[in-house]
This record gives structure tokens, C-alpha cells and sequence, in this order.
């Protein structure tokens, strides 16, 4: 089984050598995104909530790409520059999840991120079984 590369103009291209997605096994993994906008490649950071809404469309974005939404996600990452951010990132972030069925996660407080962005997310989803060559 090889590893299928996902991409959708939809959401910032990688600026590295890295893929949006790669789908393996079953599993969606989702590179960290910030607060890029696709189209215009500007950051939105003019408030935590509003980044944090960038990076979770981003996100939303590439799960389309790969045919499931929020629903099929298994696990996060959210890498912050400051810890006193957690509530209102938490806020925006749980607006995506149903609070029965949100994926697990952990939270990190780092010393520096891409473009000196405020928060990064990624995330690990399951694939429809039609994707997977699964019977």
C-alpha cells in the first residue's frame, strides 16, 4: 500500500518539503496549519479567536479534501505561544466538535512558531472505508 498524497487549493500550500495530508492505513494525517489564508496568503492574527478560526477552516478544508469533516478527526495537536491563550483558543476550537465525540488532544506551549503565528493545529482523522480499499 502506498501513501496517498491530499491537497486542496483551498487551504495554504506547504512552504516546506511536506504535504497538507497524507492518508495511510485508514488514517488522515493533517500537517499543522496557522492562520493562513489560501487565496490571498495573508495571516489573520488580529485576535487569537480570529486565528484560531483560520487554522480550524484550514483544517475543515483539507478533511474535505480527503471526503470526511470534523467528525472523523481522532486526535489534535495544538501548539500555542502562550499558554494564557488556552480559553479562548478551547472556545473557538470546541465550536468544531460535538463535546460527546471530540477527538483527544494535547495542548503544548512553544517558544516560537512558523511566521511567528500564535497557534498551530493539526490532526489525525479516519478515512471512509470506501477510501481505504477496506471491505
Amino acid at each position: 500500500m502506498k501513501p496517498q498524497v491530499y491537497f486542496t487549493d483551498q487551504a495554504p500550500a506547504p512552504i516546506g518539503p511536506y504535504n497538507q495530508a497524507i492518508g495511510f492505513g485508514g488514517l488522515l494525517f493533517v500537517s499543522g496549519q496557522i492562520a493562513l489564508v489560501a487565496e490571498s496568503g495573508q495571516l489573520l492574527i488580529s485576535s487569537i479567536q480570529e486565528e484560531t478560526r483560520q487554522v480550524m477552516e484550514n483544517l475543515r478544508a483539507i478533511l474535505h479534501d480527503g471526503g470526511i469533516d470534523f467528525d472523523r478527526v481522532l486526535k489534535c495537536t495544538i501548539f500555542v505561544r502562550n499558554m494564557n491563550d488556552y480559553a479562548p483558543i478551547n472556545e473557538v476550537y470546541g465550536s468544531y466538535f460535538n463535546h460527546d465525540s471530540a477527538p483527544a488532544r494535547e495542548l503544548v506551549e512553544v517558544s516560537h512558531l512558523p511566521k511567528n503565528v500564535n497557534v498551530e493545529i493539526s490532526c489525525i482523522a479516519a478515512l471512509n472505508q470506501s477510501q481505504t480499499g477496506a471491505e
